[in-house]
């Protein structure tokens, strides 16, 4: 109960917002912007997860494993976890792209990683400092497009070959 409040108050604050604050109170660097994501990410899993168990754990073969006398790691580990990764996986995939594009702004504003560091997010900002020079930023700026398509494009494919109720 305590750790879903906890996902609640970290969801009641905007993603970006929040990495920013803490990537600012960490200081710049791949580490601690990786380390605000994380902080950003964990409570959208945490609940999804936390829904797929609650939803799992009522079906008929978990119970007949609990009254066959299986321990409880072992109706969690074989029975409920093998369940519940679909849709994390085809979460993960989607968010992928939200989350490259958070890295992307948070070195554009210099949170992120340090130069000499190649990232996109940094690339655009210096291409943005030379507004005639449009190419600099341009290439980071379509390559940052293309892995958001791409991942979108993969976790809906996902999404069809692996939901088990079919395409949405």
């Amino acid at each position: 109960a305590v750790i879903m409040r906890a996902a609640d108050v970290t969801l009641s604050f905007p993603p970006i917002l929040l990495a920013m604050t803490v990537a600012a109170t960490l200081g710049p660097g791949l580490p601690n912007a990786g380390l605000a994501m994380v902080i950003v990410w964990w409570p959208i899993y945490a609940r999804l997860m936390r829904a797929q168990v609650l939803e799992v754990r009522t079906r008929e073969h978990v119970e007949a494993a609990i009254a066959g006398g299986a321990g409880r790691g072992r109706v969690l580990v074989v029975h409920i976890l093998p369940l519940c990764w679909t849709p994390t996986l085809i979460n993960a995939t989607m968010d992928f792209g939200q989350v490259a594009l958070l890295a992307a702004s948070l070195s554009f504003i210099g949170l992120g990683a340090v130069p000499p560091s190649p990232e996109w997010g940094s690339m655009i900002s210096e291409g943005a400092a030379k507004f005639y020079s449009w190419w600099i930023a341009f290439g980071p700026g379509m390559a940052i497009l293309s892995v958001v398509l791409a991942t979108a494009f993969l976790g809906d494919g996902l999404r069809d070959v692996l939901d088990r109720r079919g395409p949405k």
